[in-house]
């Protein structure tokens, strides 16, 4: 009976990726670790630009949405950045290495936006970037919760959290594009 405890409960909140650590103040000041090994993405260099931080995975129904992201970010990538967060949070969608995800990506969906190494988006080993995107103490917007894979978070030009799409939305909807545009 332990087993199924503690089996549902890795489901649900993912074996853990990353350790928790301190939750910065501001959006510029995460670092986190790319998907290719010995990387880093500095949040700081996307001042001025809009940022979508999307969890993703490659075994999900909404899969396909990351040629919509990387068609997204191509079309507005001078004031759009777009950050994946590759997650195993919910069914073990997010399976393999960074370099097999990676692979995954470029090859079937031609991916040329930031992807991060893999996380953890909810439970007790949630990354701090998690945290702020999905607490009003932190982001002074609105507090959420990450409910499936591709759930989206918008963040404006001066680093201020300003919408939640939950995965159904799709990246190329009128009121993604809408977000974009104010």
């Amino acid at each position: 009976m332990w087993f199924y405890s503690i089996l549902a409960a890795m489901m649900f909140t993912g074996a853990p990726q990353q350790s928790s650590g301190q939750v910065p103040k501001s959006i510029y000041d995460f670092v986190v670790p790319g998907l290719d090994e010995g990387t880093n993405i500095d949040f700081s260099q996307f001042k001025g630009k809009k940022i979508l931080i999307v969890n993703t995975a490659s075994k999900c129904g909404y899969t396909p949405q990351y040629a919509q992201l990387e068609k997204l970010y191509e079309n507005h990538k001078d004031k759009l950045v777009i950050v994946g967060f590759p997650a195993n949070n919910f069914l073990w969608q997010a399976p393999g290495t960074g370099k097999e995800i990676r692979a995954f990506c470029t090859k079937n969906y031609g991916v040329t936006f930031p992807m991060a190494a893999k996380i953890s988006v909810k439970g007790r080993h949630m990354a701090p970037i998690y945290k702020w995107l999905t607490n009003k103490d932190y982001n002074h917007f609105e507090s959420s919760s990450v409910h499936w894979n591709f759930q989206k978070y918008l963040i404006d030009e001066q680093g201020h959290l300003i919408a939640i799409f939950p995965s159904s939305t799709e990246p190329n909807s009128p009121e993604v594009l809408r977000a974009i545009e104010r």
